[in-house]
């Protein structure tokens, strides 16, 4: 068979169901792979876009999600999604057209060397030479992408190569090892609880399962231990437990900063707690972190990589949970959830007609609570980090803090769980860096949901100027387009909301399409945060 089909074959063994991509001339013998294969494809408008929806498609199932693009600028368009998935530890291919092989290192058209382009942000960087090794490599990749931290590799396909005739087969189905724990580490971690006067669990990272959330809950439980998550991951544990005291990241509740600061016995449990959890790496020392610390990393190369923990323990969550199974400490009061519940409580009356405290209370009052809430970067995201109460398994936000990444994401999510709501929140600055992923699904009719919040403005880097060179603003007005007219000229349904008064029926149109649907909330541009304006005069 061709090299390209046997490609697509090695994708089906390791139960490859989607492909996001946009198509190039220089991987047309895999794309001829696909037309006869049972993966669905979904063609995206921007490289960029295909390798976030990859990526989220990655945190969703815990395999790598898959994108595919062109060589040159195709593959510099999506290394934007290659920096998500390394900073937020989730297992992505992106499998990028190359030149032939017989081109290299003439400049040839649109020739780029991947291995020094992605190699400081991808685990691995191969590029194929010899068909019969594919299956191999694809293998390999796999290994890589899912093994230890997660994390994206690239795979760079040389044309001519993908055309060679190649009798291999493909590769077994992969599965990792998870590491676990040493056979007397629960018995530490128990004592040090047990010593412990004001404890605290912070959870984060990838490599969940679904079991492990029964698991964690028995755990907090028989150790009377505060649970918080870190920044982006609020969907690992149930908000309305009694234990949960909030997340650890931007815009954090002063009370549970202080919780952290004061805690004499930290535990991390698949979390990293690199800058924004850390407050810019301020609550801990380095490399001595001034309390206990017990840190428990599927990735033995993150143990002791900021912080000296009290004690390491390479192990994935699950494998530690059970680890932990019949061990338990003396009951004790659990601090930190009547400060949580009056932070998150509603939120603070905004400036303007329409204001995000308005839309915040209604989603809360109108959503499902399995709804999916996708978002990138931008303030308006603090309102649904801060108020917005999460499921099991329906967050997908970059950690990377990469703008853009919500309607994409909100597509994966769709075609993903057709099943569930999906509701992408963005600012009109980091909309339009990937809006035009709407188009794909429009295409697909995907019934997911987007809410448009438009101040006219990079909001975030207008309230930081504020803040630091006042009445002295660069480069954040936008002028903006009538969002809701751009979503009816797909044929989807598009309103605008200019008032508190108008959102509910909104949403109840919005959510009652039978493909997707946009709401464009005007808003003031003074209402910058929640309890917080901008005066005029900085505008």
């Amino acid at each position: 068979m061709l090299a390209g089909h046997l490609l697509v074959k090695c994708l089906e063994v390791q139960g490859v169901e989607r492909v996001f991509c946009v198509p190039g001339e220089s991987y047309l013998a895999v794309l001829d792979g696909l037309h006869d294969a049972a993966i669905d494809v979904v063609n995206a408008r921007h490289e960029g876009g295909a390798a976030m929806m990859a990526e989220a498609d990655g945190k969703m199932t815990g395999r790598p999600g898959i994108c595919m693009v062109t060589r040159g600028p195709g593959a510099t368009n999506a290394a934007a999604g290659v920096h998500v998935a390394a900073q937020d530890s989730t297992p992505m291919i992106l499998f990028v057209g190359q030149i032939g092989r017989d081109m290299r290192g003439r400049e040839a058209f649109q020739e780029v060397d991947y291995r020094a382009l992605f190699g400081g942000m991808a685990k691995w960087v191969e590029e194929i030479d010899r068909a019969e090794r594919i299956p191999e490599i694809i293998n390999h990749a796999w290994h890589v992408a899912l093994s230890g931290r997660p994390g994206p590799v690239v795979i760079a396909l040389p044309e001519d190569m993908l055309r060679d005739a190649v009798a291999a087969p493909p590769g077994p189905r992969v599965e990792v090892a998870a590491p676990a724990p040493a056979p007397d580490d629960a018995a530490k971690v128990a004592q040090m609880i047990a010593a412990a006067e004001r404890p605290l669990l912070i959870l984060g990272g990838s490599r969940w399962q679904q079991a492990d959330r029964a698991k964690l809950t028995d755990f907090a439980e028989a150790f009377s231990l505060p649970v918080a998550v870190s920044f982006r991951r609020q969907d690992l544990f149930p908000q309305t437990h009694d234990h949960y005291v909030g997340d650890v990241g931007l815009g954090i509740n002063p009370a549970l900063k202080a919780q952290v600061a004061e805690a004499d016995l930290v535990i991390l449990l698949g979390a990293r707690f690199s800058e924004n959890p850390s407050q810019g790496f301020s609550l801990f020392g380095m490399p001595d972190p001034g309390r206990a610390l017990i840190h428990i990393h599927p990735g033995a190369e993150e143990l002791g990589r900021i912080y000296t923990p009290t004690l390491a323990i390479n192990a994935t969550p699950g494998r530690f949970l059970d680890a932990m199974k019949g061990q338990s400490a003396p009951k004790r009061d659990v601090p930190g959830r009547a400060a949580y519940l009056e932070w998150t409580a509603m939120p603070p009356a905004g400036v303007g007609q329409a204001t995000m405290s308005h839309t915040i209370a209604v989603l809360r009052e109108q959503l499902p609570e399995d709804a999916i809430l996708t978002n990138g970067a931008g303030n308006y995201a603090i309102w649904l980090h801060r108020f917005w109460r999460y499921g099991a398994d329906s967050q997908l936000a970059p950690t990377s803090g990469s703008m853009g990444y919500g309607m994409p994401a909100a597509v994966a999510a769709a075609a993903r769980y057709p099943g569930r709501e999906v509701v992408c929140l963005a600012g009109d600055g980091c909309f339009q860096m990937t809006g035009m992923e709407f188009g794909a699904a429009v295409e697909r009719g995907l019934p997911l949901r987007v809410i448009l919040c438009d101040n006219a403005l990079y909001g975030t880097i207008k309230m930081h100027q504020a803040r630091d060179y006042p009445a002295r603003s660069v480069a954040t007005r936008i002028t903006n387009p009538d969002f809701a007219a751009w979503a009816r000229s797909y044929g989807a349904v598009g309103v605008t909301v200019d008032r508190d008064a108008d959102f509910a029926e909104a949403l109840a149109t919005a959510r009652a399409a039978d493909g997707p649907s946009l709401i464009h909330i005007r808003l003031d541009p003074r209402d910058i945060a929640p309890g917080r304006t901008i005066a005029e005069t900085e505008l």
